[in-house]
C-alpha cells in the first residue's frame, strides 16, 4: 500500500480513531455531555477529511476498496446525517436512565461500518460493512428508552419497554438475510470464480445456469431484507416502532442509503440487471413495495410505524431508478436514484427529529411521543415544530416547490426515459394512496382539543438539536425551489462512478 492509498483512507482512519477516544473517554469519565461533544467532534473531523482526499481519487485501495467521487459523497452524506442524529440524541437520552455513553459508540461503529459499505467493490468488503454496522444496531435497537423516574408522574406507572423486543426481532431477521447474502455469495463464486463486483458480469457471460439464478436469488432476498422491501419487510414496523427514537433514525436513513449505494455500485458493475429474469423479479418487487407499503401505512395511526410503511414504499421508488441502469439512460438512472435517495435521508432526519425533540420532554410517560392522537394541536403549542413536520410530509408525498418533488420528478424522468410505464403508474398510483395519510398527518397538527401529551418546552438543553433540525428543514425548501447546485453535485457523482466502474475494469 503506498502513501496515495493511505492517504485515501484518511476519513476511515479518523473516524476509527475518534472511535477509540470516545471509548476510552467512555470507560474513564462516564459524562453524557463529553461523551456527546467528542463524538460530534469525530464526526465532524471526519467530514472535514473527506474534501482533502478527493484530490487523489478515483482510487483503489486494495482489493477490497475503492475511494471515487460517488463513495465520498455518500459517505458526506452518511457522516453528515449521523452528526445530525449525535446531536439530537442528546436531550433524549439526557432525560432516560440509562447508560448513555455506549449509544454514541455504538453511533460511530455503526458509521464507520456504513462508510466502509458506501466504499466497497468486493464481496467481502461488503460483508464487513453491513455486518459492523448490523451488530452496533442491534445492541442500539435494544437500548432501554424509559425515562429517568424522577420526570415521571407519581399516579402513572412505567410502561413496559419494547426496545428489547425490537433488538430480538432486528438481530434474527437480520442475521436471516445476512446467512442469505452469504449463501448467495457463495453461488456466485462458484459460478464466476470472483468477488469483485467488476468481475460478475453475468450478462457478459451469458450465464442462465441454476446456480447463478439461485445465487442471484439469494443476494436480492438479502438485500430486501436490509432495504425492507416487499416482502422482505416483516421486521420493520415493529422496528421502527419499538427501537428508541434516534435509532429508528439512523436505521431509516443511514442504514438505507448505505446499503443502497452498495447496491448500486453492484449493479453498475456486475450488469446482473440485464438478465430478463432478474429484471422481472426486480420490477414485481418494486411495484409490490410501492402499491403495499403505502397500502399498509393508511391503517396506522402511529407516526413510527407510518413513516416504516412509507420507507417501503419509498425504496421501492428507487428501483424504478435500479432498473433503469442497463437501458441508455444509466448515468440519467444513477443520477435520480441518488438524488432520491439524498432527499429521502434529508426528509426523513426532518420527520423523525420532531419525534426525538417531542419524546425528549421531562415530564409525563415513559412511551415516546409517536400516536397521531399525541400530535393534534401541535402547531397551536408549537408553530415551528409543526411547521417543520409539515414541510416533511409534503416533501415525502412529492408536492411542489420541496425537495422531495424535485427527487420524484427525476425518478420518473428516468423511468420514462427507460420505458418502465407500469412500474411508473404503479408509482403515481402509490403516491396517490401516500398523499392522503400524509395529509392526514399535516390535518392532525392544526386540529383544535390537543391532548397534552406531546408537552415540550424549548431551552438551552435543546438548542443544537433545533438548530440541526431548523437547517435541515430549510435544505428541503431551498433546494426544493432551487435545486441546481445539488444537481450539479449528483451529476459529478455520475460521472465519477463511471469512471471509477471503468478505472477498477482496466486496473484488474
Amino acid at each position: 500500500m503506498n502513501a496515495s492509498e493511505l492517504f485515501a483512507l484518511l476519513p476511515l482512519v479518523a473516524m476509527a480513531t475518534g472511535i477509540v477516544v470516545v471509548m476510552l473517554i467512555s470507560a474513564f469519565s462516564r459524562t453524557h455531555a463529553t461523551v456527546s461533544r467528542m463524538s460530534a467532534i469525530t464526526l465532524l473531523i471526519t467530514l472535514a477529511c473527506l474534501p482533502l482526499v478527493s484530490s487523489v481519487t478515483p482510487i483503489g485501495v486494495t482489493p477490497l476498496l475503492i475511494v471515487d467521487g460517488f463513495g465520498l459523497l455518500f459517505c458526506g452524506v452518511i457522516v453528515g446525517a449521523s452528526f445530525s442524529i449525535c446531536l439530537m440524541a442528546y436531550p433524549y437520552w439526557h432525560v432516560r436512565d440509562v447508560e448513555r455513553e455506549e449509544f454514541y459508540l455504538l453511533l460511530l461503529i455503526a458509521t464507520l461500518g456504513a462508510m466502509v459499505l458506501v466504499l466497497s467493490k468486493h464481496m467481502v468488503s461488503l460483508l464487513l460493512g453491513l455486518e459492523m454496522m448490523g451488530i452496533s444496531l442491534f445492541a442500539m435497537a435494544a437500548y432501554n428508552s424509559r425515562l429517568k423516574r424522577q420526570h415521571l408522574h407519581a399516579d402513572r406507572q412505567e410502561e413496559s419497554d419494547r426496545s428489547l423486543e425490537a433488538g430480538l426481532k432486528y438481530l434474527v431477521l437480520s442475521a436471516l438475510a445476512s446467512a442469505l447474502l452469504l449463501f448467495g455469495m457463495a453461488l456466485i463464486y462458484l459460478e464466476t470464480g470472483q468477488l469483485d463486483f467488476s468481475r460478475a458480469p453475468f450478462s457478459a457471460l451469458g450465464t442462465t445456469t441454476l446456480i447463478f439464478y439461485a445465487g442471484t436469488a439469494l443476494l436480492l432476498t438479502g438485500i430486501g431484507f436490509k432495504l425492507s422491501l416487499f416482502p422482505f419487510h416483516m421486521w420493520t414496523p415493529d422496528v421502527y416502532e419499538g427501537a428508541p427514537a434516534p435509532v429508528t433514525s439512523f436505521i431509516a436513513t443511514i442504514s438505507k442509503g448505505a446499503i443502497f449505494a452498495v447496491a448500486l455500485r453492484y449493479f453498475v458493475g456486475s450488469e446482473s440487471l440485464a438478465n430478463p429474469a432478474v429484471f422481472t423479479a426486480v420490477g414485481i418487487i418494486a411495484a409490490l413495495s410501492m402499491l403495499c407499503g403505502n397500502w399498509l401505512a393508511l391503517m396506522q395511526k402511529d407516526l413510527k410505524r407510518m413513516l416504516a410503511y412509507s420507507s417501503i414504499a419509498h425504496l421501492g421508488y428507487l428501483m424504478i431508478a435500479f432498473l433503469a441502469l442497463q437501458t441508455q439512460s444509466m448515468r440519467f438512472a444513477v443520477e435520480a436514484s441518488s438524488l432520491y435517495v439524498i432527499t429521502y435521508i434529508v426528509t426523513s432526519l426532518v420527520a423523525f427529529g420532531i419525534v426525538i425533540l417531542l419524546s425528549s420532554k421531562q415530564t409525563g410517560t415513559s412511551r415516546e411521543i409517536s400516536d397521531l392522537q399525541l400530535y393534534q394541536g401541535l402547531f397551536w403549542r408549537h408553530p415551528v415544530l409543526a411547521t417543520a413536520l409539515s414541510i416533511a410530509m409534503l416533501s415525502l408525498a412529492g408536492i411542489p416547490l420541496t425537495l422531495g418533488f424535485v427527487g420524484k420528478f427525476y425518478l420518473l424522468s428516468a423511468g420514462a426515459e427507460a420505458g418502465l410505464w407500469w412500474l411508473l403508474a404503479a408509482l403515481i398510483a402509490g403516491s396517490a394512496i401516500g398523499l392522503y395519510y400524509y395529509l392526514r398527518v399535516i390535518t392532525a397538527l392544526f386540529t383544535t382539543g390537543a391532548s397534552k401529551e406531546a408537552q415540550w418546552e424549548p431551552g438551552p438543553l435543546y438548542a443544537s438539536s433545533s438548530a440541526i433540525l431548523l437547517v435541515l428543514t430549510i435544505n428541503l425548501i431551498v433546494f426544493g425551489t432551487f435545486p441546481q447546485p445539488l444537481l450539479e453535485s449528483v451529476q459529478l457523482l455520475t460521472t465519477t462512478l463511471a469512471e471509477s466502474t471503468s478505472f477498477t475494469a482496466s486496473a484488474q
